[in-house]
């Protein structure tokens, strides 16, 4: 309580891996948008996207104005731990406010998919990201198959793959390196964007698991 005003808690606006979306004090490396979402009482309603554009941005607005947590116009912020999460979520790189991570993304979709443009992408990760009941599209695949990056389940925690092993996610930051996983696990991240980390797209990772990727 400050000045005899209990505090406030936080917006509902942290994306996890699993495309929760959740209240948490930290707001990690990225920001992002999937249109105007609206809250009630610092809790996000219903609605989870208004349109297929969901992008990943920068913390600070190119012209090197902060917009708050709570814009006047028509975009509502989400937080990510770092980028990979936000691909886990089925978020790509916003081409204004990153447009090299953009370029790069796009470069990696030509390899694996085609050349496309951003309306096209958009499509084809709105398909591959949540279902028609809003849930989470998952699947199946070998551990030792997952290009660094990729999110996947691991006893119940989403847990990041990465060059030498695989790290348990938490809102602060991952866990210690893990070597030890071994056979099938539920993959979080889409199959498209499985493909372009694939073919060389390096998202940023938060320095908890940077350190250890090359």
């Amino acid at each position: 309580m400050a000045g005899g005003r209990p505090s406030l808690p936080p917006l509902q606006n942290r994306v996890l891996p699993t495309q929760e979306i959740v209240s948490d004090p930290a707001r990690g490396m990225f920001t992002g948008n999937r249109g105007n979402l609206q809250f009630t009482d610092h809790k996000l309603g219903t609605p989870r996207w208004k349109h297929q554009h969901w992008i990943i941005c920068d913390l600070v607005h190119p012209r090197g104005r902060y917009h708050g947590p709570m814009p006047a116009r028509a975009w509502t912020p989400l937080f990510f731990l770092d980028e990979a999460v936000g691909l886990a979520a089925g978020h790509r790189p916003c081409a204004y406010c990153r447009p090299k991570a953009y370029a790069a993304f796009k470069s990696a979709w030509a390899k694996a998919h085609g050349a496309a443009g951003h309306k096209e992408m958009d499509r084809a990760l709105h398909a591959a990201r949540v279902t028609r009941n809003r849930k989470q599209i998952r699947f199946q695949a070998q551990v030792d198959s997952l290009p660094t990056g990729t999110f996947f389940l691991w006893e119940g925690r989403p847990t990041l793959c990465g060059d030498r092993g695989f790290f348990t996610y938490t809102t602060t930051g991952y866990s210690a390196l893990l070597t030890q996983i071994r056979g099938e696990v539920t993959v979080l991240t889409p199959q498209p964007i499985l493909a372009i980390l694939s073919a060389g797209f390096r998202p940023c990772f938060h320095d908890s698991a940077a350190q250890h990727i090359r």
